[in-house]
């Protein structure tokens, strides 16, 4: 396990990853220290506690939207699959009636 010094607020603070993660828990607390600051641009230097709990709540909101916009999104998707299956069903027994059609035609010819 590896450990990674982060810096929110001016604050460093030690964290615990996995081996190769590093990279990855820097840039997740580079954003959350954006957040953190804006907040703190906004309500002023409230604690580091209460300004990563606001911090948390807005990004929580923010990730329970982009849920329901997901969810809303594979539904619409689901929906236009739906509807593609039954046009290329009837598109295709559109073209079994042509097909017939022109068989018996062929066959009065003949």
């Amino acid at each position: 396990m590896a450990t990674v010094t982060v810096t929110v607020n001016g604050n460093p603070y030690a964290v615990g990853c996995e081996n190769g993660q590093e990279g990855h828990v820097e840039s997740l607390a580079r954003q959350f220290d954006r957040q953190v600051r804006e907040v703190a641009a906004a309500v002023g230097q409230v604690g580091d506690l209460r300004l990563f709990l606001m911090s948390s709540l807005m990004i929580a909101d923010e990730v329970l939207d982009l849920k329901a916009r997901l969810a809303q999104a594979q539904s619409e998707l689901a929906r236009l699959q739906s509807d593609q299956a039954r046009s290329e069903a009837r598109a295709a027994q559109a073209l079994d009636l042509a097909a017939q059609r022109i068989e018996a035609l062929a066959a009065q010819v003949a």
